[in-house]
């Protein structure tokens, strides 16, 4: 029986794991999953109740449960972490070793890619290390002024983390039809971290003899996916790069407000949206909760292939064509997509799909 911890974070974040939630108990009921769920606060709520936007139990909670949902989080509004201001999901991910944000791009029938042609691609992105400063140092964090007059970023690059990503992008290109990776870098710039980099990804490569596998420099990438996002199956590259990438190329592919993402390691995953907080739709009953539902289709479908259980691949792929027969019908679209319904009309026309289905 699969247990989910679900953390609704902050803004839209508990209406639209709300939405999620009904979408996830109606495949429940129809595939009879088993699905029990936990709820725990975090954010700006337990920062108010307790002082701290990470309660104590959280992490250990995520790490015993089978599965983890985590809403938008309002980390730019936090007071530093000294003052109990934690960025609960990099915590997470680095805590519970979260190494790859998996992030896909495609196009829905009936809602068009943004530069004319469909866009299936999946960009895999590194999530432990790299330029983000909480995620390069063992003590402390990666940015730092030795005066007022000068700022320092430290950028961590590791064996292990490059390898293992890229492999990871090996992995689901074996799985897609056109079974292609591009890896993505600044090698001509930064010859000492993205040569580790390219090493690795270099020597993966000739492991999967059997996967086509190309370079591209990060900047003629983000041209390359505004001209013809169609050439792309798998992109790898490291966790500043790829968060970049996979926003452009999410609205290449129709609206960021699609885009599902799973953050997953060797033994734990988390559904999380690829899109922000957005704290001025909060309570608005405005919100689409289209990418975190996704999300968790791609949760269950992560837990099926770890499972060996063809049920939960099977709840995953139906909310996933529940979603893309919903978004396809302008009468049942959210109004960022032209649509009139708010975040729990859309929620029920997903649940009554699947019913349907």
């Amino acid at each position: 029986m699969p247990h989910l911890v679900v953390m609704q974070g902050d803004g839209i974040g508990p209406e639209i794991t709300d939405a999620t939630l009904q979408v996830l108990k109606r495949a429940d009921t129809l595939l009879s999953l088993g699905l029990s769920f936990a709820h725990l606060s975090l954010g700006l709520a337990s920062l108010r109740v307790n002082g701290t936007t990470l309660p104590d139990g959280v992490i250990e909670a995520a790490r015993r449960a089978d599965g983890i949902i985590i809403g938008p989080i309002s980390h730019n509004d936090y007071p530093p972490a000294a003052q109990g201001g934690i960025n609960p999901s990099g915590a997470l991910r680095m805590r519970l070793d979260l190494y790859a944000n998996i992030r896909p791009a495609r196009s829905r029938a009936g809602f068009p890619p943004r530069c004319g042609v469909p866009v299936d691609l999946v960009i895999v992105r590194e999530n432990t290390e790299g330029f983000y400063a909480d995620r390069s140092m063992f003590q402390g964090i990666g940015e730092f002024m030795p005066t007022p007059d000068l700022a320092l970023s430290v950028r961590k690059i590791t064996r292990e983390g490059s390898t293992r990503i890229a492999e990871e992008a090996f992995r689901i290109a074996a799985t897609r039809p056109r079974k292609k990776v591009t890896v993505v870098h600044k090698g001509n710039v930064l010859h000492v971290t993205e040569g580790l980099f390219l090493a690795c990804t270099r020597a993966v490569a000739a492991r999967h003899p059997q996967i086509a596998c190309e370079e591209r420099i990060v900047d003629a990438m983000a041209a390359l996916l505004v001209r013809d996002a169609s050439q792309f199956d798998v992109i790898v590259t490291t966790n500043m790069f790829g968060d970049i990438l996979s926003d452009e190329a999410s609205e290449i592919a129709g609206s960021l407000g699609l885009a599902a993402s799973i953050n997953a390691g060797s033994a734990h995953c988390m559904a999380q949206a690829q899109h922000g907080s957005a704290p001025e739709l909060a309570g608005k009953d405005a919100a689409n909760p289209a990418s975190l539902i996704g999300s968790a289709a791609m949760l269950l479908d992560w837990l099926g292939a770890r499972r060996g259980d063809a049920k939960l691949a099977q709840a995953g792929a139906l909310i996933e064509r529940a979603l893309d027969d919903t978004i396809a019908n302008p009468a049942t679209r959210t109004a960022d997509l032209g649509g009139t319904l708010g975040t729990k009309a859309f929620a029920a026309a997903v649940a009554a799909r699947l019913g349907a289905m």
